[in-house]
């Protein structure tokens, strides 16, 4: 079933599935069909997004059991609703001990039942590391913390196993070197303390132990062998200890003796030797960088990649999926970072088939799936997803920047581009920015990552005479640059290379030469040859393939780490367009580019997502359209900059000899300020929380920028400052000129804020595509980018707003004025979504398979127009959205509505439309229309004369 309309939900130990059942009757009035849920599988204790899972195949119990699982269900499909999963392939969290792959992986390193699960290299550069996987998580150099005594090596009884603990971490010992505890445990026991026959069993058991198989270079028969008998082994070590305490106690002896006193370094020598001896090397979090050798969501240590293109990891992984699909408890999914896969259409068709299966329906015939499949896919404005994949499109961060584009004004271009650059004082470029925030990735956070894939380029060069003259380093450095210049997240080379694969590697290494790095041209062509698959070397056809494969398996994150979580916060000419997915230099997206988009999309992707706001995007879909404003009115923001730096200047620190904050995050502040601002009256202590929140941002912010503090490097007096400079501009206090200034422009560009609002929302709920609202988002909300976006919301409120609209019962214009009384309210934002979505149910055909027209506009405010229609067998319904406020009222306080603000502009109803009359459905405004140069029009005044925006339909008799 394709989703008519989807809510998200953030699941958490805060606001579970009881929450969520709770919430369905409000969802199914509002009009929602599907309900969105973040992943709600077994994740690492105390996950506030349920991204970290660390068992696909368990419901997490601070979500739900599995009786509120079937609640949840039951109340969806007595409302006539379902659901949308939220599914992540790509890693598993293994923080702590709860990930028993992990935990088997680091036991038993390459003989592990599950080795080939995790994108392990066991073969790294450094050849220390040689079947050894690095583990980056001790707070400092390995060898303090293990003086310190920060490594606790215990017994774990129950289960006959050994481990080393550190704090939330456990590290299991390989059986194969338990002897190393248990011989001195043997020898601290006296000789009759246990009859010679157990003494005899405890000798022979610990034999046992120490002849198990090799962890590197076992066969699989050797795995097998080895995996069973440790688990033998312990059982047996378990139950001795059980029947004979004195055994459990010489454990626990050595075990005290291992952890040493700490008075001298040699204390820890055998805690030492016991720790080399191990599938895993303890390191401090710092050298994951250099060494890392496992594959990671990003750059996130406690998240490791699984090799989703192995079959039995998919099965593994998607055994309890599966079943809720065959038992009809599902009904679609969305594909958490898909560019993190190896082949990600291998992935999808996979999935495709084995819903065919369980389900029992057939494969995809006549273009119909039998999953509703989107996936987390960013593309460029000039990318488009691949066609030959089997889903229903993206999440829809392509509609978030297309829409939100309509309403900046791009000739304002140039002057806003002045005043930034004057008020930070230098000259920056976006795709400048962007280029060195991505080679700062590729040297520090994801180095260890681009070590690797430099290694596999430099076996495939010496294996041939022509190339094996390329070093190390230069290849290295080829790659930077290559990587650096990628226009995409990534290519999806896999048996083949299509042509806009071809064209974005050749768009790649041109930028890379243009560089003049001072690389021989001759390396850029070897990088471009490997990825293209061209080699003349029949033996090196499979190495080059996999390279090229793992190459688009660096570039997703390099692009994400230093696109979106750097670049992003060093770029701040407007940071409306600052999102993710999206491009700064786009300044405004034209209503001619926005109809070609929507095009493209119903006639490719129409059941594509549609979204606004995400638990991912930068800011929410109200903060975004309020600071849009902007770019209608230059030369305030100018005025307003140049007088509010003047009047803050004290209110600066001095920190290593610079101003703190700097103009860059200052710039910044003064737009998060004008864009989150309440739209209700603050009393002292919601101050208080907003200003709280405004400082957590801009930490946030200044973290993610990498310039004078990190989440990596944390400068205590620069946060301090930029802290304190917050709350000094927010101190409710008499002489604050700066926040008096602040509340009286705020309330100006609000409320051209909210006249964006309303018609981004039309925009949003009547387009080609699945209109997905994200969690309170239905009322006006100014949400900043996670946590901020993560707080409660009032459903209550929203309850009992719905419930009052409801009862006025059908629209009429005296009503529809009426809400448009107090804007900040948020009830015209929440009649609109209610309305809209209801026509939609009504109208289901016309919005799941209509033509998309765009409608013609005329006359003098033809720009501050887009209009649209769409059309099926003998339906039609025509959608006109104002844009552009600020310059269309200028400075009169009036409402958008009528002839007197619109004049002569005019829009042409489609050839398809039927009859002559049209009918308002968010006001209950009946209308006419006339014929101008044979082609039926109706006039923008008489369309918007009691609402902002307009959804008409033919009026019946």
């Amino acid at each position: 079933m394709i989703p008519r309309a989807t809510y998200r939900l953030q699941l958490n130990g805060a606001f579970t599935l009881r929450h969520a059942t709770a919430l369905i009757p409000y969802l199914s009035r509002l009009g929602v069909s599907h309900v969105y849920c973040s992943p709600y599988f077994r994740a690492r204790p105390g996950s506030l997004h349920g991204y970290d899972v660390v068992d696909h195949n368990t419901l997490n119990p601070e979500i739900a059991d599995d009786a509120d699982f079937e609640r949840f269900v039951a109340e969806l499909r007595a409302h006539g609703m379902g659901q949308i999963l939220d599914v992540v392939p790509n890693h598993v969290g293994i923080m702590g001990s709860d990930n028993a792959w992990w935990m088997d992986v680091l036991e038993n390193g390459p003989a592990s039942l599950y080795a080939a699960f995790f994108d392990i290299d066991w073969q790294p550069a450094n050849p220390a590391l040689a079947g050894k996987l690095l583990v980056p998580v001790l707070g400092e150099s390995y060898g303090r913390v293990l003086e310190r005594r920060e490594l606790e090596p215990r017994f774990e009884r129950d289960g006959g196993a050994f481990a080393i603990y550190y704090h939330d971490h456990r590290f299991p010992l390989d059986p194969k070197s338990y002897p190393r505890v248990l011989e001195p445990a043997r020898r601290l026991m006296r000789p009759d303390a246990l009859p010679p026959e157990t003494r005899a069993e405890f000798e022979s058991l610990i034999a046992g132990f120490g002849h198990l198989p090799e962890r590197n270079g076992a066969s699989a028969d050797q795995a097998a062998e080895r995996n069973r008998d440790k688990e033998v082994y312990k059982r047996r070590l378990a139950a001795m200890c059980t029947a004979q305490p004195s055994i459990a106690q010489a454990i626990d002896q050595a075990i005290a003796s291992l952890r040493g006193d700490g008075a001298a370094a040699a204390s820890s020598d055998a805690l030492h030797e016991l720790l080399e001896a191990q599938a895993y090397r303890l390191a401090s979090w710092r050298v994951a960088s250099d060494e890392i050798n496992y594959r990671r969501f990003f750059d996130v240590n406690d998240l490791a990649a699984l090799r989703m293109e192995n079959e039995k990891v998919f099965e593994q992984t998607h055994r309890l999926t599966l079943e809720l699909l065959r038992t009809g408890k599902l009904d679609g999914l969305r594909i958490d970072h898909p560019d993190g896969l190896y082949d990600p259409e291998q992935y999808f068709r996979r999935l495709q088939s084995r819903a065919a299966e369980v389900t029992g329906s057939a494969g995809a015939t006549n273009g119909v799936l039998p999953l509703y499949l989107v996936v987390e896919k960013i593309t460029a404005g000039f990318e488009h997803l691949p066609p030959t994949w089997p889903v229903h499109g993206t999440t829809g961060y392509n509609f978030t920047n297309a829409v939100n584009g309509l309403f900046v004004d791009g000739a304002a271009k140039r002057r806003i581009d002045r005043t930034y650059h004057a008020f930070i004082g230098e000259l920056t470029e976006w795709k400048e920015i962007a280029y060195d925030a991505k080679r700062l990735m590729l040297d520090t956070a994801l180095s260890s990552e681009l070590t690797v894939l430099t290694n596999q380029l430099a076996r495939i060069a010496r294996a041939d005479r022509n190339t094996r003259d390329f070093t190390f380093r230069s290849l290295r450095q080829a790659l930077t640059d290559v990587i650096a210049c990628f226009p995409v997240y990534r290519t999806y080379v896999a048996g083949s290379v299509s042509a806009e694969d071809r064209r974005f590697i050749d768009w790649a290494v041109a930028g890379a030469k243009g560089r003049d790095s001072g690389i021989n041209y001759e390396l850029y062509e070897f990088v471009r040859a490997t990825l293209l698959l061209e080699t003349p070397l029949e033996a090196q056809r499979e190495p080059v393939r996999a390279l090229a494969m793992k190459f688009q398996q660096l570039t997703a994150p390099v692009t994400a780490k230093g696109v979106e979580d750097t670049a992003l916060y060093r770029f701040h000419r407007l940071v409306s367009l600052n999102e993710v997915g999206g491009d700064p230099d786009t300044f405004g997206v034209s209503v001619r580019a926005f109809h070609a988009d929507a095009k493209y999309r119903q006639q490719h992707w129409p059941h594509e997502m549609l979204s606004t706001s995400t638990h991912d995007t930068k800011r929410s879909e109200d903060t975004r359209v309020r600071i849009d404003v902007l770019s209608e009115m230059p030369r305030l923001w100018r005025q307003m900059l140049v007088r509010w730096r003047r009047i803050n200047r004290l209110r600066k620190h001095e920190i290593e000899g610079r101003p703190a904050p700097g103009p860059n995050q200052e710039y910044l502040l003064y737009q998060i300020l004008l864009g989150s601002w309440p739209l209700e009256k603050m009393g002292a202590a919601a101050l208080r929380v907003y200003t709280e929140r405004i400082a957590a941002y801009m930490i946030k912010a200044s973290r993610e920028a990498k310039s004078r503090t990190s989440w990596s490097d944390r400068s205590k007096d620069y946060e301090d400052a930029l802290t304190q400079f917050v709350h000094a501009l927010l101190e409710p206090r008499d002489g604050n000129l700066f926040l008096h200034e602040l509340k009286a422009a705020q309330l100006r560009i609000a409320r051209f804020g909210i006249l964006n609002s309303l018609s981004q929302t039309l925009c949003k709920l009547t387009s080609p595509g699945v209109p997905d609202i994200y969690q309170g988002n239905e009322l006006l909300d100014f949400s900043l980018v996670d946590p901020d976006n993560r707080r409660p919301v009032d459903y209550a409120e929203r309850a009992r707003m719905l419930a009052a609209l409801e009862a006025h019962g059908e629209a009429e214009p005296a009503f529809a004025r009426a809400l448009l009384e107090n804007l900040a309210d948020g009830r015209a934002k929440l009649y609109v979504t209610w309305k809209t979505l209801q026509f939609r149910k009504a109208h289901a055909a016309l919005f799941d398979s209509g033509e998309y027209l765009p409608a013609e506009v005329t006359g003098t405010r033809a720009g501050h127009l887009c209009a649209y229609a769409r059309h099926v067998a003998g339906e039609c319904a025509l959608m006109i959205i104002p844009r552009l406020y600020a310059q269309l009222l200028g400075e009169r306080e009036q409402l958008p509505l009528g002839e007197r603000v619109w004049g002569d502009t005019e829009i042409e109803l489609p050839r398809a439309w039927a009859g002559t009359d049209l009918r308002n459905v968010l006001d209950g405004h009946a209308l006419g229309s006339h014929v101008r140069d044979g082609r039926r029009m109706v006039l923008a005044g008489h369309a918007l004369a009691n609402f902002p925006v307009a959804l008409l339909e033919p009026r019946r008799p």
